[in-house]
């Protein structure tokens, strides 16, 4: 049938399952905007297009779809890259639609020209610049092909004005299932699975560490199999947090910079590791040269570039985590459980390691930020989609809050992107209505995007926002404590004169709470769970408490301060 590019890439939206879109209209993307109003397609205008990325990050986060985002040319793109990369950054499948200027005035410096597919470059998986109609059609199911399979990410599709407005005689695409140069290998090598096996049941000291890809492939389930057939102890990265329940004996939390103690030492000791959808990032490892000296190493990751890159191996295996679990699951079955006995020491050894390092949750005279994670994860009973932003609250967080469901705890890992948490929570209620979702944030990273209360309000997003106030940017102020003698270089953000959180969430039509002390917390927490809409909930917490235990720049990873 006739339609126009506008129509036409709408109705591919919609032939791919998407029931929303969060975005903001401007001048050249106005074709579509037209059209989408007649669309069954949910949209979501948020306040600045940065939101609207990390909205459908979150999104997608939380449901295991592909997020969608939309915005104009120019500055409307340029403000989607920060999003884009966050999500590049974390593997998460996200498609980003930007308007650009007419095909005939492309490269003239026309008015909101930007180089869309050259500037985000770098930070998507694939991108677009449509220049035909009759293109849309399979530009869009290719675009979700790649976003959502092999390594996950972020693709661009860049849409000029004359296209959308262009006419195509459309024909209805099937989703695609393969694509000419594109095959990630997803079956892992059988060699490679018996190597693993082999090497496995020779340990003495072997420790899963869990990264974001067993998330993405859906191997939680495989996961903890794998756990329990072994008796191995687990311990997951900041993005794999609910991967494998963090309540059950065998787990050791997160590892890393601020890991536990317990997780690191571990890592150092270990005889082997099996790492499943991890890639051994510098937060993780501290110093490359004497990260876990005795440990031979397996590592399974869908991304051949990942397998070797930062840290050798002795038995890579390319492919999707899922799938490769289930194998090593089937090779390792038939043997006897018995044999597994043999780790009595290790579990025993683990288990003074967890005494002596355990995470403990301060006391003083001030309200401390622990003490509110805490409260959080007691009052939530564990079962609330956690979304934070980023610095000392997220760490906090993930040091505090049990998580052991996937999809469970959100947070921008890779490029630590500061304002993503409160988009990120709108993204993923929308995506789990059912859900209870908390947004765990600080008093820097909320006024990065806090325009985004306004789409929460008009759109009835039920949501609780928690700040972490304690006056500073609290992780960059930590560090200039720890390594540059206490000279708070521009990091004070002057707590009590402005801005007063509890009046802005007001002035959107939010609920605004204020809590100081102990006793505040428990019954600010239960009412804001039971109220309709946003409630922004303003922790005033001890100024200069630190998060520990701390892996320090360039440093062993047994190497900690505090904790």
């Amino acid at each position: 049938m006739k339609m126009t590019g506008a129509q036409a890439i709408i109705k591919s939206l919609e032939n791919e399952g998407v029931e929303v879109i969060f975005g903001y209209p401007g001048g050249q993307i106005m074709p579509v905007y037209d059209v989408l109003l007649d669309s069954k397609i949910r949209h979501i205008l948020t306040r600045h297009e940065q939101g609207a990325a990390h909205a459908a990050d979150g999104y997608a986060r939380a449901t295991g779809k592909v997020g969608v985002c939309m915005a104009t040319s120019g500055p409307g793109a340029t403000n989607l890259v920060t999003g884009i990369a966050t999500a590049a950054m974390d593997s998460i499948p996200l498609i980003a639609i930007s308007g650009q200027v007419a095909t005939h005035v492309i490269g003239t410096d026309a008015f909101q020209e930007a180089d869309t597919t050259g500037i985000t470059l770098p930070i998507v998986k694939h991108s677009f610049l449509v220049k035909d109609p009759a293109d849309i059609p399979e530009t869009v199911a290719e675009a979700f092909l790649i976003a959502s399979t092999g390594r996950k990410g972020p693709v661009v599709i860049d849409l000029p004005s004359d296209v959308s407005r262009g006419e195509l005689d459309f024909k209805v695409t099937e989703k695609r299932t393969r694509l000419p140069g594109y095959k990630p290998t997803t079956a892992g090598h059988a060699r490679q699975i018996k190597a693993a096996a082999k090497m496995i049941l020779a340990a003495k000291k072997p420790v899963i560490y869990a990264g974001g890809g067993v998330i993405a492939a859906g191997a939680s389930n495989e996961l903890r199999e794998l756990s329990r057939l072994l008796e191995f102890p687990v311990t997951t990265t900041l993005l794999a947090k609910g991967a494998f329940p963090e309540t059950h004996r065998l787990s050791l939390g997160m590892l890393g910079m601020h890991g536990t103690s317990y997780a690191n030492y571990v890592m150092m000791e270990a005889d082997l590791i099996v790492a499943v959808g991890a890639r051994f990032d510098d937060r993780i490892t501290g110093r490359l040269d004497t990260f876990a000296p005795h440990a031979k190493k397996i590592h399974i990751d869908i991304d051949p570039a990942e397998i070797g890159k930062n840290v050798p191996v002795d038995v890579p295996i390319v492919g999707d985590a899922r799938g490769v679990l289930k194998e090593l699951i089937a090779a390792l079955k038939p043997l006897e459980e018995g044999r597994r006995k043999g780790l009595s020491a290790w579990h025993e050894q683990i288990k003074k390691w967890k005494k002596e390092y355990p995470l403990v949750v301060p006391v003083g005279d001030n309200l401390k930020p622990q003490f509110v994670i805490d409260e959080i994860y007691r009052v939530t009973k564990g079962d609330a989609i956690v979304v934070t932003d980023v610095g000392q609250q997220q760490m906090w967080a993930a040091q505090f809050y049990k998580t052991t469901k996937p999809r469970y705890f959100i947070s921008s890992g890779g490029l630590g992107t500061m304002g993503f948490g409160l988009p990120a929570s709108i993204g993923a209620k929308i995506g789990r209505p059912e859900a209870t979702v908390v947004t765990i944030t600080g008093d820097g990273s909320i006024q990065m995007n806090s325009q985004e209360l306004a789409t929460a309000v008009l759109n009835e997003v039920d949501l609780t926002v928690a700040i972490i106030n304690n006056g500073y940017l609290g992780m960059v102020r930590q560090w200039q404590e720890l390594f540059f003698n206490r000279r708070y270089s521009h990091t004070n953000l002057r707590r009590g004169e402005s801005p007063d959180f509890v009046k802005l969430v007001e002035a959107y039509g939010g609920t605004g709470m204020r809590v100081f002390s102990q006793e505040e917390v428990e019954p600010a927490l239960k009412k804001a769970l039971k109220t309709r809409g946003p409630v922004l909930i303003d922790f005033i917490v001890e100024q200069e408490e630190n998060v520990f235990p701390m892996v320090a720049p360039g440093a062993s990873l047994d190497d900690m301060i505090g904790g």
